[in-house]
């Protein structure tokens, strides 16, 4: 692997410039993030794509019913009324209705130093960190062809130790936890949250209890997971509460009656996972084969 992946012009590493300096890439996303990889002496210049799309889901506006004109809010203060933009400044509430005043200078004046790379400091096990702390997924693309063979080294060595990378990023004005793995043919890389983001899980379940399940009917519980377990495609998966929201949105656009998409939870839906226990039980009863009874004698004519 290359000492350097980026090119030097006068003692300071450029990149190379390509098509995807284009401001939208050809697949449909905008680039986020450019920098550089950067694992000991190694720098890979890359691109950070989000790797999700925003707009699946619909959104609503406030509309008046009288007058179908969409809402709009004001920025008002007690007691003075509509406030004027250049007027508007941040503020800190340190108590009740006391406010400490921080300008665009004050927060330029401690802004952490928005460095264009990503130092791989740490490798960890792709299973050890928990689900809980992952936040936003980006697909990490070679920014260029001097970077393509350095790119592919990472991935597969990524990929052959079962390992992801941390390490950590300015992107926006925020400081990252970055998370770095094998995502088929590139390169993932998972923002993670901080531990003070994380809720402690413990006083939640205080009251679950520790005691044993009732191994009849955990021995039901698995043999149930066991038969529906297959290999995850989120393909089978659907967004139904959207689609049935489109068809009644297309439904009322042309003035008709909406069809119901799919038949309206039952009330007291919540109450089947209290149910379940009892549930299992009499799975468990059902597969007990009764004895058989004795076949009626006949009579002699």
């Amino acid at each position: 692997m290359a000492s350097t992946v980026a090119r030097r012009t006068n003692g300071k590493a450029t990149r190379p410039k390509t098509k995807r300096d284009a401001p939208d890439r050809a697949a449909g996303g905008r680039s986020l993030w450019r920098g550089n990889l950067r694992l000991a002496l190694v720098s890979i210049p890359v691109e950070l794509v989000s790797a999700v799309k925003t707009g699946a889901r619909l959104a609503f506006h406030q509309v008046d019913a009288k007058s179908h004109k969409r809402i709009r809010y004001e920025k008002t203060a007690p007691g003075i009324g509509k406030v004027d933009a250049e007027n508007i400044v941040k503020g800190f509430e340190i108590s009740k209705g006391n406010y400490v005043l921080v300008s665009d200078a004050d927060l330029d004046s401690v802004k952490l130093e928005a460095k264009r790379t990503i130092d791989l400091v740490q490798f960890v096990d792709q299973s050890e960190v928990d689900p809980i702390y992952f936040d936003k997924p980006y697909y990490v693309i070679a920014d260029g062809k001097l970077a393509e063979e350095a790119y592919a080294v990472l991935r597969d060595a990524l990929r052959a130790t079962g390992k992801m990378g941390l390490g950590q990023f300015v992107m926006r004005g925020r400081e990252y936890v970055a998370a770095l793995k094998p995502c088929g043919q590139g390169l993932l890389l998972e923002t993670l949250r901080f531990a003070d983001e994380v809720r402690a899980a413990a006083p939640f379940f205080a009251d679950a209890g520790d005691a044993p399940a009732d191994p009849e009917l955990l021995d039901l519980a698995k043999n149930l997971i066991k038969r529906k377990t297959k290999k995850f495609d989120a393909g089978q998966f659907h967004d139904h509460y959207t689609e049935a929201l489109r068809q009644l949105i297309e439904a009322k656009a042309k003035h008709q009656v909406p069809v119901d998409a799919q038949t309206a939870e039952p009330e007291g839906e919540r109450g089947q996972v209290i149910d379940l226990v009892e549930a299992l039980r009499r799975s468990v009863n059902a597969n007990i084969t009764p004895a058989p009874k004795a076949a009626p004698k006949r009579r002699r004519a």
